[in-house]
């Protein structure tokens, strides 16, 4: 397995921090999405590609492929291919990276691939995959581990800036979303920022808007749809998260170990 071929299911932020790691690495990559994808920070994840046809994502090109045959061509010339598929791409994959964090395992196992890798809760090494990383901020965050499970999830958003639960914007109810900021603008506390279903969407601290679903996107009461960060770093809102490139850590060494278990 020394020219590994990778499939990574999910292209939101943390999805696409491991792809980074993966493509600094040289490693050919696949990635599969939804039709419409939930997204929030967008800048940074390789989901926009399903909706814009490309994205760049701190230099490393992403494309919707028309196909599976046509995504296989993509990974191997060195450009993260994104396809749109409820499963797996009809192409030989030696890694499988469950990336979608469901906080339960929807239909993974082991027999998907050499080695099947979880990300965070819901997966339980040896069972439904053979390794899982941890995703919870804090000591073990981008942890591997070859035996039992991820911290249960908390429900309660990573710290950033002194906000946890309130950064996040979810649904008031459920309905279309529409936008009246972008990503990347400073905003001020109960300002304006769009809509779901004619229901006011604002901010709820001053910040800048760190990531937005995408306009149009039909959406359910609750579901999130928004972050706003209290640093107010616009830059930071294209770069991948610290949280994301720590578990693209882990999801290496995991491979790497294995790698080298198989030599």
């Amino acid at each position: 397995m020394s020219k590994p071929l990778f499939v990574v299911r999910g292209g939101g932020d943390l999805a696409t921090g491991v792809v980074w790691r993966l493509h600094r690495a040289g490693w050919a990559t696949i990635v599969t999405e939804l039709a419409l994808p939930l997204t929030v920070r967008r800048t940074v994840s390789v989901s926009t590609a399903v909706l814009q046809g490309s994205v760049d994502v701190q230099g490393m090109p992403a494309r919707l492929a028309s196909s599976p045959e046509r995504a296989h061509e993509l990974a191997l010339s060195g450009i993260v291919a994104v396809l749109v598929s409820p499963g797996l791409p009809e192409v030989p994959a030696d890694v499988v990276i469950d990336a979608r964090l469901a906080k339960r395992n929807i239909d993974t196992t082991t027999d998907d691939a050499d080695l099947v890798i979880g990300l965070g809760p819901g997966f339980q090494a040896g069972v439904d995959c053979h390794v899982v990383v941890e995703t919870l901020r804090g000591h073990d965050l981008g942890r591997v581990l070859w035996s039992g499970c991820a911290a249960p999830d908390t429900g309660v958003p990573g710290n950033i800036g002194g906000q946890t639960t309130n950064r996040v914007l979810r649904a008031s109810t459920a309905g279309t979303v529409s936008w009246s900021v972008a990503i990347g603008d400073r905003v001020r506390t109960d300002q304006a920022l769009g809509q779901v279903g004619g229901a006011a969407v604002t901010a709820p601290f001053d910040g800048v808007v760190r990531g937005l679903i995408a306009p149009a996107t039909p959406v359910s009461r609750g579901l999130k749809i928004g972050d706003v960060d209290p640093r107010c770093s616009p830059s930071a809102c294209h770069q991948i998260s610290d949280k994301a490139l720590a578990v693209g850590g882990g999801v290496l060494e995991a491979v790497l170990t294995d790698q080298a278990r198989r030599a």
